[in-house]
């Protein structure tokens, strides 16, 4: 009985210690909450000091490998560098995600997607879709990170039409990984305050305001992997305009398992 009490104490005092573990590491992470005004940052008159002080905070948080979240030009995203694995592992903790379910990347310029991707389309289509609220999915390159989505010789490539987004991955210059900021399974954010429980676990949480595009489908995701061919992985909130581009444009069929 002695024996029983002191195994139950001992595992009373590891959960404990485990908690107090936690809270510490919530306590000292400080998640900044970031407001964003809606102004656009085109405007030298209307954005300057905030834009520049927001992206500065956010940036310095991607290069220490901490998890932030992002307003998008679709809904509310969590992205780190793509380049450093310890944090694509604490994406997917934070997430709740599956180890097999991959994870897009977000660059700032179309030059950007050759540095990481091995292209098999003509660069004005690159131009027609991006940036946008378009995910295009191709071979990735040996640049990339191989703890990225190891199991998958594929990559999805965003370049989202959000001036705040497009800038920051600018600065970092390198690719950022960016998938939904819920937990797996749970319905896309499209505000800040939806996704409130995942904070404590971020490092800045930049809010933008909620998402012009109130549909919560996400980006439109095109497999262009295949030359010729366009394959849909899912039809998002721009399948029709894509769609019309791809055909219509630049004479790409749809891939027949498709149909």
């Amino acid at each position: 009985m002695v024996l029983f009490g002191f195994t139950r104490l001992s595992i009373l005092s590891y959960s404990l210690s485990r908690l107090y573990r936690s809270v510490s590491m919530c306590k000292e992470l400080k998640t900044r909450v970031l407001r964003l005004s809606a102004q656009s940052p085109d405007d030298p008159s209307s954005q300057p000091r905030e834009w520049t002080e927001v992206l500065a905070v956010t940036f310095k948080a991607l290069k220490a490998g901490q998890v932030v979240a992002v307003p998008t030009d679709t809904i509310y995203g969590l992205a780190c560098v793509a380049q450093d694995s310890a944090a694509i592992a604490r994406v997917y903790d934070i997430k709740g995600r599956n180890g097999d379910k991959p994870l897009a990347i977000c660059v700032g310029e179309i030059q950007d997607i050759y540095r990481f991707c091995k292209v098999s389309v003509k660069e004005e289509l690159l131009r027609d879709l991006l940036p946008g609220p378009v995910t295009l999915v191709l071979e990735r390159s040996t640049t990339l990170n191989r703890d990225l989505n190891p199991f998958t010789k594929l990559i999805g490539v965003r370049i989202p039409d959000h001036p705040f987004m497009r800038r920051l991955c600018q600065m970092c210059g390198e690719p950022l990984a960016l998938t939904s900021a819920n937990v797996s399974s749970q319905t896309s954010t499209v505000a800040a305050s939806e996704f409130e429980d995942l904070w404590p676990s971020l490092a800045v949480v930049v809010d933008g305001g909620p998402i012009a595009d109130q549909s919560r489908l996400g980006s439109t995701v095109m497999d262009l992997s295949v030359c010729g061919r366009y394959r849909i992985i899912r039809p998002g909130c721009a399948l029709s305009a894509t769609v019309q581009i791809l055909e219509g444009k630049y004479g790409l069929l749809e891939d027949p398992a498709n149909q």
